[in-house]
């Protein structure tokens, strides 16, 4: 930390330690600074550069400061009377109301002087510890002005860049990863600056208006998401049934732009309907083999015309709009920078192309993306407040809430989507964030139930009751659907990226159009001639979910009984096994896509068929010792709560969530008494889902992109070597470095050109290669461009340094110390990687640094951990010897037997797509995986 008085431009900073306290009385010292008149040309021109609001009246600073100083040596109690009793006790603050002034000044948001005892507060010694108060708000990762921490004191004084932390920011590059330190240290001294600024009602006024901003963007993201998925089902619905047919016009008010559930509307059963007319009607053909023909074609072409649209939308204008988007959003929460993921135009073609794919009939659903559009309407809505959007942590928080609302509206369970967001989808997760979830999942919940898209009363399509309770011979068929769900888990995994990893690997496969197109053509040709997969996914598991004795028409022939019923069980069995393979396919081409619905359809075919089979058995055996307990002239057993059951231990299966998805299911169909089999179901089908593997769906998708997200909550269960950390870091030898002097800026321009890395370790010098800090090369890069532009202009030669250099001038030379992490997360060599491993998960850490006794030793980054936990298989290359540090003129003494490419010698992470641009070839790289 720097000296006792912090606007000390000379003042020595420490690097062999974080923080160390000044001495509270400082004698006063003639030839210090302070204590001499002030020459305004000592001052760094960097304060009028980049110092907002600092009115440069140094004259009135310097008097200022030596009055306050007579202040502090005038109250110290040594200087009174001992011969009473000494006390450290904080003095009692007046009531409000203890005097008439006091109370009108508090009106006023003015200090009170009422007591003359009390000191102003301009005139109250402290040190400075954080944000400028006048420096402008972080404008978030896409922006690059400096917006950052910054020493300053916490009642927004001026400006101390010499205190010893973690330096100035600039906004974080695309595929980054955020300091979750730094952010949440931005935060507390913003804070304490607002709480320091306004005093009385209007300061107590300007923290509620602070304090509300996050409870306005979430109630507005979740209006918007209610809305936004009431429009994408009853659209999905109208394209869908246009494969069957249209609602023609006539005299029961049909219209073109219904859907059929809209066309027939109030009809009991639907054949009755004669608004609602199939293409062959439409056309004419009477013959059964013609209607049949043309109606398969007509099927067949709507599907693969919807498919191919939604994969152009998405390869135009969203790369980002593929796939489900949860294992982004959980990389995206776990600190990482994905630009233009949450953007608007993400979120037009995310809406869009699902209403087209889910149309296609292809196995996908829509309940995953919808996590996906319910956090692009909350940053959509954060860029209204700054004080949020320029805070990278405080966002993530919003966002975490946000996707709470997505599940909330795709299944119409809001505790459900709280617990989906805190089991599947958040990084970090507060207490506060959870009744933000629930106020935000809420929200939307009642907004979607206010739109009614369905026009039936109830949030979702599949949402039922049963009206039988279940009996203890049960379990054993729950169980054994809990295995089936665990097998169907960990093959489907497994399936799904081996077609991933087949296509990354095979060079002569088409474009991601074709591809869609052609998975859209096969999935039309299976779909049509079993009736059960000819309907939309969502459609399927309402009818599945339905009572026998709620059911008015049976067009699935689901309610069969005697031998017609062993038609329907293989049917049944049959249509799970293709959409098995279909989903396996689909999920995963460049369109939007869930996993989520594909896989509750396929356990609730499985267990509609293990129900029939044990109605079957229970009605041919009804002396059977088990059945004994059945109440006669009641019905047994029920198929529906089979299919239930079977859904929810496929989804486990699939997603290894536990918890939430017993909520999900019991907010779905109301049954609390069939809370237990689903809970049982459930859990054996996480435990035989891990004897495969334990990642589910998401982190699978995650570890094969290999996007840099470490979880955790894999602390306790992750495989980690029990080695020193010395044993994988990258050493000194291998890293670039910069010494404490020696550099112009010609000289550092020259380095950043020459190293691709995204940071720089800083030493003393390269004997001794004592730590003082690290910097990041966007702030190096931002430092160096901006003092070579107007009013500074400062000529390539310029001298820079990282230490003090108390001849130097700051009119002729750069001082790169204010942009220097100062006090970086360092550990000894010998630490066990078991802790290293726990403070990146536990602290959101970019990289750590180890030293022995002050001196550097070597580097590890997120990518290094990540690779660590992942076991993957890459080695590191050799090349070249020698040190890495880069010397009297900035020249690199070369690169050590270095990691070519990869992140440990970056000092930070160099992700996934790095090197390519965003709208070209994207989808190309996304492919491939990380460039590193």
């Amino acid at each position: 930390m720097a000296g006792p008085f912090s606007n000390d431009p000379n003042a020595p900073s420490s690097s062999s330690s974080r923080s160390s306290n000044p001495p509270p009385n400082p004698p006063p010292n003639p030839n210090h600074r302070s204590m001499r008149p002030p020459n305004p040309d000592d001052r760094d021109e960097l304060d009028d550069i980049l110092i907002d609001g600092d009115d440069g009246d140094f004259d009135s600073n310097f008097n200022t400061r030596r009055e306050a100083e007579a202040d502090i040596f005038a109250q110290d109690p040594i200087r009174g009377s001992l011969d009473g009793p000494l006390s450290f006790k904080r003095r009692q603050k007046q009531g409000l109301f203890s005097a008439p002034a006091r109370f009108l000044s508090a009106l006023a948001g003015r200090p009170s002087n009422i007591s003359p005892q009390s000191t102003p507060q301009s005139m109250t010694p402290r040190h400075s510890f954080g944000l400028d108060a006048h420096a402008p708000p972080s404008s978030g990762p896409t922006t690059g002005t400096p917006h950052n921490l910054n020493q300053g004191p916490k009642d927004g004084g001026p400006l101390d860049w010499y205190v010893e932390g973690p330096g100035r920011r600039v906004g974080y590059e695309d595929l980054t990863a955020i300091d979750w330190i730094f952010e949440y240290t931005k935060e507390r001294q913003r804070l304490r600056v607002l709480r320091s600024s306004g005093r009385g009602l209007l300061g107590i006024a300007q923290q509620f208006a602070d304090a509300s901003q996050v409870w306005v963007i979430l109630i507005l993201t979740g209006l918007a998401v209610g809305a936004a998925s009431a429009g994408i089902n009853v659209t999905a619905d109208w394209l869908g049934d246009l494969k069957l047919g249209y609602c023609a016009s006539g005299p029961e008010g049909g219209a073109f732009y219904l859907s059929r559930s809209f066309c027939c509307y109030g009809y009991d059963e639907l054949s009755n309907c004669k608004g609602w007319t199939p293409w062959a009607k439409a056309l004419r053909v009477t013959s059964a083999s013609g209607q049949w023909f043309l109606e398969y074609f007509f099927y067949l072409f709507f599907a693969v015309f919807w498919a191919s649209v939604a994969a152009f939308l998405v390869q135009e204008y969203g790369i980002y709009a593929r796939h489900s988007g949860i294992p982004e959003i959980k990389t995206v929460l776990g600190g990482f920078v994905i630009r233009r993921f949450l953007g608007a135009w993400t979120l037009l073609t995310k809406s869009l192309g699902l209403c087209l794919a889910v149309a296609s009939g292809m196995w996908l659903g829509k309940e995953g993306p919808l996590v996906h559009v319910a956090c692009c309407c909350a940053n959509l809505f954060i860029k209204l407040f700054p004080a949020i959007k320029g805070n990278e942590a405080r966002k993530r928080e919003v966002l975490s809430a946000a996707a709470a609302s997505g599940i909330s509206v795709a299944f119409g369970s809001p505790i459900g989507g709280v617990l989906f967001s805190l089991e599947q989808i958040s990084y970090y997760f507060p207490d506060k964030t959870m009744w933000q979830s629930f106020v935000c999942a809420m929200t939307a919940a009642v907004m979607l139930q206010a739109v009614d898209p369905l026009r039936s009363g109830q949030l979702v399509l599949y949402q039922t009751k049963f009206s039988t309770e279940w009996t203890d011979f049960e379990i054993v068929p729950y169980a054994i659907l809990g295995i089936i769900g665990g097998v169907y888990g960990g093959l489907f995994i497994k399936a799904n990226m081996a077609v991933a990893r087949w296509k990354k690997n095979t060079s002569w496969l088409p474009g991601p159009i074709v591809q869609v197109v052609a998975v859209a053509l096969l999935t039309a040709l299976t779909n049509y001639p079993n009736f059960y997969m000819k309907l939309q996914s969502s459609d399927l598991v309402s009818n599945l979910f339905i009572e026998c004795d709620q059911v008015r028409e049976d067009p699935m022939g689901l309610c069969k009984t005697g031998a017609a019923s062993g038609t329907t069980i293989v049917l049944l069995l049959f249509a799970a096994i293709l959409g098995f393979y279909l989903a396996a396919v689909t999920f995963g081409l460049q369109l939007p896509a869930g996993i989520i619905l594909p896989s509750m359809a396929i356990g609730a075919l499985t267990g509609r068929a293990v129900g029939i089979l044990m109605e079957i058995w229970v009605a041919s055996f009804p002396t059977f010792v088990p059945f004994l307990s059945c109440e006669p002239d009641i019905p047994c057993v029920n198929p529906a709560t089979y299919a239930v059951v079977g859904a929810a231990a496929t989804l486990a299966g699939v997603t290894r969530m536990t918890v939430s998805i017993v909520v999900i299911m019991f907010e779905l169909t109301g049954a609390l008494t069939y809370v237990l089999p689903m809970m049982v179901a459930v859990m054996i089908s996480k435990w035989v889902g891990d004897a495969f593997s334990r990642r589910g769906i998401y982190d699978a998708w995650i570890h094969f992109n290999e996007y840099p997200f470490l979880d955790n909550s894999d602390a306790e269960t992750a495989t980690i070597p029990d080695i020193p950390a010395s044993q994988i870091m990258t050493r000194i030898e291998d890293l670039i470095v910069l010494t404490a002097t020696g550099h112009t800026i010609a000289s550092l321009t020259s380095i950043l050109e020459t190293h691709p890395h995204r940071g720089f370790p800083v030493i003393s010098d390269p004997r001794d290669a004592v730590l003082l800090g690290y910097i990041s090369r966007a702030e190096l890069s931002y430092n160096l461009r901006s003092s070579t532009q107007p009013p500074r202009s400062l000529p390539p030669e310029t001298e820079a340094f990282f230490s003090h250099q108390p001849l130097a001038d700051p009119r002729t030379t750069l001082d790169l110390r204010p942009w220097m992490d100062q006090t970086p997360i360092t550990l000894p060599s010998r630490a066990s990687l078991h802790l290293v491993v726990s403070y990146f998960q536990k602290l959101g850490l970019r990289y750590v640094l180890f030293a022995d006794r002050g001196a550097l030793q070597g580097l590890l980054t997120k990518k290094d951990v990540w690779y660590v936990l992942n076991g993957a298989e890459e080695t590191r290359g050799t090349a070249g010897t020698g040190i890495g540090i880069a010397g009297a003129h900035g020249g690199s003494g070369g690169v050590g037997p270095g990691v070519s490419g990869d992140a440990a010698a970056h000092g930070d992470d160099e992700m996934l797509l790095a090197g390519h641009d965003h709208e070209e070839g994207v989808s190309q790289a996304v492919d491939r995986g990380p460039m590193l």
